[in-house]
């Protein structure tokens, strides 16, 4: 079996296509199983094992296969199910096989490979990919292991590193990009859409600038009031966004949608109804909650999960010898992987090794007993037993050497010196 990544992250992909490529969460487990059957031809040697990481900021797909072809097919998978070009898709994609994906796993669970380094948030996400995979039936030996190591040098890289000490978030970015558009946050009124972990996080932020308003607007009224609640704000129907957005001076949107839930004709009657008095907006959500065009509206400042990333950047240098330290867990943790990943490729062989020996011993114990039932000479069956046994066995090594060329020959020899270097071994009933 081989290891596989392919994806597209915020490194490589704008957020345009990446909202295309996105998986919502109810298509993840159909979608795993359709990953699956792309590998499941009549050549395969083990049932192939996938997992769907699905963010704002990458949509990667973490596969085990004995595909030869497995990079191109995924890629083609990918294309066809969210109905984009191969060519238009292709360049953003990335692709690491074997000790490549390991790493990768590895440094984004621990952050490193984030918009905001060091971030936390990562980790539950990849947990949640994890046990829907599980749930979809689509996890096995090879990534139960690979997410159970990648978990564990998640935890060692946060517990023993300074990664996310002081980490710019992105919701801290928010509040800075706010600030620029307004002098004083606390006379504005705020809009939070959505009641998800990233908006509690922006929500929280907003909230230490002490708002003249802060208002959670979300499908479920429920999670909606429990979340204003938490921050002396109040809750809103999702259906009267359209007809009160003019009220607020800042909007932050971040829901599950897989299609804008803002468009451009709602925010210009907005603007219209402010008299022109700006608007600050961001969109967290990938796909997108607002619609592009909405950044182009005089007197409205959009931003979006990369003009965010910019900002974040700006905090990110005082960490690097944090980033050192991490790497450097990481590649340890790697080799440790790979070791365990070569072990497990010569499983099949030493298997069949067994199964082969039994099936001798098992052999030349029915000839014994058939001796001993027609009286031989318990002593001669015994010899003959051991002799019949020792020369099958070492049939193989010599039948090997004995076809082999001189280099081969040479190999075999030191090879099998180390077989038997030691001798038989003791009997511990003999002492």
């Amino acid at each position: 079996m081989q290891l596989l990544t392919i994806g597209i992250n915020h490194h490589t992909a704008p957020v345009a296509l990446r909202e295309r490529v996105a998986f919502p969460l109810e298509q993840l487990k159909p979608a795993l199983g359709a990953l699956k059957d792309i590998w499941l031809g009549p050549l395969a040697k083990a049932s192939p094992e996938a997992a769907i990481l699905s963010t704002c900021n990458r949509t990667e797909l973490y596969c085990a296969t004995d595909d030869s072809a497995a990079r191109e097919a995924a890629i083609q998978w990918l294309s066809k199910y969210h109905s984009i070009p191969v060519p238009e898709l292709a360049p953003h994609v990335y692709a690491l096989p074997q000790s490549e994906a390991v790493r990768h796993a590895f440094r984004v669970a621990s952050g490193l490979d984030s918009m905001v380094l060091g971030e936390t948030q990562i980790v539950g996400q990849m947990k949640d990919a994890v046990r829907t995979a599980s749930e979809a039936g689509a996890l096995g030996t090879y990534l139960n292991q690979l997410f159970q190591r990648t978990f564990a040098v998640a935890k060692e890289v946060r517990s023993t590193t300074e990664i996310g000490a002081q980490s710019v978030s992105m919701a801290a970015a928010a509040v800075r990009l706010a600030q620029r558009i307004f002098e004083n946050i606390s006379s504005q009124r705020v809009l939070f859409i959505g009641a998800g972990e990233m908006i509690e996080l922006c929500a929280a932020h907003f909230a230490a600038q002490n708002p003249r308003e802060l208002v959670v607007a979300n499908r479920t009224a429920e999670r909606g009031e429990k979340l204003a609640g938490r921050f002396n704000g109040h809750a809103i129907p999702l259906s009267e966004l359209p007809a009160r957005m003019h009220e607020f001076d800042i909007i932050v949107s971040c829901t599950a949608s897989t299609l804008p839930i803002i468009g451009l004709g709602a925010v210009e009657r907005a603007v219209r109804a402010r008299r022109h008095r700006p608007i600050f907006m961001v969109d967290l959500a990938v796909p997108r909650d607002i619609e592009p065009e909405v950044g182009n509206l005089h007197d409205v400042f959009l931003y979006t999960v990369d003009d965010l990333g910019a900002i974040v950047r700006e905090g990110n240098a005082s960490r690097q010898a944090a980033v050192a330290q991490a790497e450097s867990i990481i590649e340890t943790r790697v080799a440790n992987f790979m070791q365990w990943l070569d072990a497990r490729s010569i499983v099949p062989v030493i298997r069949h090794m067994h199964t082969q020996a039994d099936t001798l011993r098992r052999a030349e114990l029915e000839r014994a007993r058939k001796m001993l039932a027609r009286g031989d000479d318990p002593a001669a069956v015994l010899e003959a037993l051991s002799q019949s046994l020792t020369n099958k066995l070492i049939h193989g090594p010599t039948h090997a050497l004995n076809r082999a060329s001189r280099e081969e020959r040479d190999q075999l020899i030191d090879l099998m010196s180390g077989f038997y270097r030691h001798g038989a071994p003791s009997d511990s009933s003999d002492r």
